[in-house]
């Protein structure tokens, strides 16, 4: 079965074309990127297997135009890797938040579009934009299946003392304020992923996975069900990220928009676009560029990377108390897969839950699959690469031929 997985930002489009033969058996046959969607020149990247990269400079108009140009490129002599668009069988869509009215994946009809719009209010800067995707195939793709595969829903399991908030309940009930996490497919993806490859249930152990980025979370997994996680409302709780604050004293809000007198918008970008590492390091929202920084005597990015640290490691001791254990701790993402000196912060610094760390398998990996503790170690490591995009593709499989 052949699936277009889309990943539509408010100015760009991600795309994967998977044939999918089964969750084992596929092939990736292309992948790319439309970005500057709406602006005066658009940017597409496009990737064919074993094929030199095509880079295009076009205007973008908007996401049914970007979409349009993506499935030219996917037919077309040269670039393309389908006979026709007849061969496309379903699109498969990254949803950002499915609020309380998804708990798992969906066919997308006219009820879960009403739903996903519903959720706008929650994730404003996401689902407007996973809505435009749904609706421009619609409109170029009338007669294909699509579905909607949320960050949202794998985190539904949650018990109530963990996602609701200490404020007013009626703000629960007239607006629906609650943790609901995000990055949903990635933990549940990784943490089965590592589970396989080291001889553990899925269905019954404790995992830890942290999915660091320039977004990062972390998700305590009971026995195959998310029963607690970093973010909340929003993306900007939990981790220190590249320019969100994560974690921060309410009163903090009120004090800033008081002293500088900034609006909900201006208080807004402070939290979500000018702090986390770029805020407090100055130098970068990227790690690579921090520890390099770091690295030639740069004191406040020495200080954001002690920071961060320090976060997933409470993190990881506040779940593994939440869960009265721990079998396995995962780390993925663009940090978690590449960054050893993270990995070694904390492997070393769990000796006393019983984490044997191995420093021999864990120096200088970036982007693979591997085990971060000695064989005989009571609690496992490891650094698992995450495929959000194969998560999205198996999901639309099922759900099309079901």
């Amino acid at each position: 079965m052949i699936i277009l997985v889309l990943n539509c930002g408010s100015s760009s489009v991600k795309y994967q074309v998977l044939d999918m033969k089964s969750e084992q058996d596929y092939q990736l046959l292309a992948k790319g990127l439309v970005e500057r969607i709406g602006m005066e020149m658009g940017v597409i990247t496009h990737r064919v297997s074993g094929r030199d990269k095509l880079e295009i400079e076009v205007r973008v108009s908007d996401h049914t135009t970007g979409i349009k140009k993506i499935l030219d490129l996917l037919t077309a002599s040269g670039s393309g890797v389908l006979r026709s668009l007849d061969d496309i069988q379903a699109v498969g869509h990254r949803v950002a938040h499915g609020g309380e009215y998804f708990e798992a994946s969906a066919r997308i009809d006219d009820i879960a579009e009403k739903n996903i719009e519903a959720c706008c209010a929650l994730a404003p800067l996401h689902n407007p934009a996973n809505l435009m995707g749904i609706r421009a195939i619609k409109t170029l793709l009338p007669s294909i299946p699509q579905v909607a595969v949320f960050d949202t829903s794998f985190h539904q399991t949650m018990p109530d003392y963990a996602y609701m908030y200490a404020i007013p309940y009626d703000y629960y009930t007239k607006y629906k304020v609650r943790r609901y996490g995000f990055h949903g497919t990635s933990h549940k993806f990784v943490a089965q992923k590592g589970c396989a490859m080291l001889g553990l249930d899925y269905h019954q152990s404790k995992v830890i996975t942290c999915h660091l980025g320039n977004g990062g979370s972390i998700t305590a997994i009971m026995n195959g069900k998310s029963v607690d996680t970093s973010m909340g409302l929003t993306p900007v709780e939990g981790m220190i990220m590249g320019t969100r604050c994560g974690d921060i004293d309410a009163g903090v809000v009120t004090f800033l928009q008081e002293k500088e007198g900034l609006d909900a918008a201006g208080i807004n970008a402070v939290l979500n676009k000018k702090s986390g590492f770029i805020g407090v390091s100055g130098v970068s929202s990227d790690m690579r560029d921090l520890e390099a920084a770091a690295s030639k005597g740069n004191e406040r990015a020495a200080l954001i990377l002690e920071m961060f640290r320090y976060r997933v490691l409470k993190y990881i001791g506040a779940y593994t108390a939440a869960m009265h254990g721990v079998d396995l701790i995962i780390f993925t993402g663009g940090i978690g897969e590449n960054d050893p000196h993270l990995r070694k912060y904390i492997g070393e610094r769990l000796a006393f839950l019983g984490v044997a760390f191995n420093p021999a398998a864990n120096d200088g990996v970036r982007g693979k699959d591997v085990e971060l503790t000695h064989p005989d170690s009571k609690v496992k490591m490891a650094a698992i690469t995450t495929d959000e995009e194969l998560v999205i593709a198996t999901d639309t499989m099922t759900l099309t031929k079901k």
